[in-house]
């Protein structure tokens, strides 16, 4: 299995596939297969470990699978210890169609944080505060 180019490493993997049989070819089954790499992995660098990759096959050179960048997960551990008690999270997305064509879904997670001189246990946001904040972080991915 091949990463685009835009990683460090290019060799990623190997995948098992059913051989040919009558007329259902080999690398049919493998196109359009969705794998999943550590980002940790792809660049050679440990910093980038909580990141997953996900990578779609779209064409088969000989004994190469060419993959394209399908998408990008944070893992669980890292997105568990963002979340904290007493604090507001606010989750939003959007849908953005790059330079080149493609459509895109951002997604975003922002969390409430105490004030330096607060005294109260909690910092929950209200609910016209957390529309207002959402549609702020939409602006800013569109």
């Amino acid at each position: 299995i091949k990463a685009p180019s835009m990683f460090r490493v290019r060799n990623c993997g190997k995948t098992l596939i059913t051989r040919t049989q009558g007329t259902k070819i080999a690398s049919e089954g493998l196109k359009g297969r969705v794998l999943e790499v550590n980002l940790a992995d792809l660049n050679s660098d440990d910093d980038q470990a909580f990141r997953k990759i996900k990578l779609c096959i779209e064409e088969v050179q000989g004994r190469n699978c060419l993959t394209d960048f399908h998408a990008m997960e944070l893992t669980r551990d890292k997105l568990y210890s963002l979340v904290r008690k007493w604090h507001t999270m606010i989750e939003g997305h959007v849908d953005v169609k790059t330079t080149d064509g493609y459509m895109v879904r951002l997604f975003v997670i922002a969390f409430t944080q105490k004030q330096a001189n607060q005294v109260a246990t909690n910092c929950y946001a209200q609910s016209a505060q957390i529309r207002k904040i959402r549609r702020k972080m939409m602006e800013i991915m569109i």
